[in-house]
């Protein structure tokens, strides 16, 4: 007897790629733990050039992640609140963005859109700022799912209504302009739905940016037909190939997150007492890009009384100190270094493969 595990209820698969552009704006990450039944992907297409729109978009990236793995170690707290933790994590990205331009004037200008499709169970949420389009594949049709904050639909609309050539609407210069993007300002646009979209068995959604639309809505969809029963890793492969054949010299970057749904079922709900969430007790920092910090140097240790021990190490321990001992002058030392202290400031970073 041949023992095999049921197909995982996601099969997810990333491509990237710089395209015909001298470096990578794109950031994208997937998080998809084996077994689990819930995940997310982040996208985040940079905009403002080289050193700007990079950074950017790998400073949305850093600070979204994080949020939503604090928030997705308690789905149930997360769907409850979905929505709102969603465009908190947005908010809170583009503070960071504010902060990181207020600090350094020489990347005034960048920006970054976002795209976070949200998943648990059979329920797709979702928040995108930005072009970036967010794609469901049903029974043979592609659909675009967000909404696009580009001068696209408008430029098609007068397509529509007669007042503009196909021809001249497909090339148009302000086609690709964006109306709303994190760029530390007021977000203009933000689409986040109230209710999630209901996934089926034998559905595949793709977070992409817009490299990805080099090819048309027919060519992706005609890719998504023929290799649907295949693993996603074969897909992304083959659309990858599609993009590479088109051989265009103004390719932008490409990533995208392709996610194939063999289980759509909804576990019951265990009868769980009600508990204080931990999301509601995040702490808001700051993902901040720093100067080397000045470390004071720690004293050697062996010698010390433990209360002082512990006040260098950071131990909790704390004794007491002996009646009517006297500090020594190393003690007062070590305190008025103490008050003296610079704090240091935590930096965080996000390697992308």
């Amino acid at each position: 007897m041949i023992w095999r595990s049921r197909e995982p209820r996601y099969d997810v698969a990333s491509g990237i790629s710089q395209g015909a552009r001298d470096y990578q704006e794109d950031a994208i990450t997937a998080d998809f733990p084996v077994g689990a039944e819930a995940g997310f992907v982040v996208l985040a297409d940079g905009m403002g050039g080289h050193a700007a729109g990079d950074v950017a978009s790998k400073i949305v990236l850093t600070e979204v992640y994080s949020e939503l793995k604090f928030h997705y170690a308690d789905v149930e707290a997360f769907e409850a609140r979905a929505p709102e933790i969603l465009r908190g994590v947005a908010e809170l990205a583009n503070d960071t963005l504010r902060h990181h331009t207020e600090s350094n004037p020489e990347t005034e200008g960048m920006g970054a859109t976002l795209v976070v499709p949200a998943l648990v169970e059979n329920r797709l949420w979702w928040i995108s700022i930005g072009d970036s389009p967010l794609f469901l594949y049903r029974s043979g049709r592609l659909s675009q799912l967000n909404q696009d904050h580009s001068m696209a639909p408008q430029i098609d609309f007068m397509v529509q209504a007669g007042l503009l050539d196909a021809e001249l609407a497909a090339n148009h210069p302000d086609r690709n302009c964006l109306v709303s993007v994190l760029m530390g300002s007021k977000i203009a646009k933000i689409d986040c739905p109230v209710q999630p979209q209901e996934l089926k068995a034998g559905d595949i959604v793709i977070c992409s940016s817009d490299g990805l639309q080099f090819l048309t809505n027919a060519q992706i969809e005609k890719v998504l037909g023929k290799y649907r029963k295949s693993r996603s890793t074969e897909i992304a492969e083959r659309l990858l190939d599609e993009l590479h054949r088109l051989a265009d010299p103004d390719q932008d970057n490409i990533s995208f997150t392709v996610i194939k749904v063999n289980d759509a079922s909804v576990r019951p709900k265990q009868n769980r007492p009600p508990r204080q969430s931990p999301a509601v007790a995040r702490p808001r920092g700051l993902t901040m890009v720093v100067t080397e910090p000045s470390l004071l140097p720690l004293p050697e240790t062996e010698d010390l009384p433990a209360t002082k021990v512990a006040e260098v190490t950071g131990a909790s321990v704390s004794l007491p100190a002996m009646p009517g001992a006297e500090p020594s002058a190393l003690e007062a030392e070590l305190e008025a270094a103490a008050a003296d202290r610079s704090p240091v400031v935590p930096r965080r970073f996000v390697a992308l493969g």
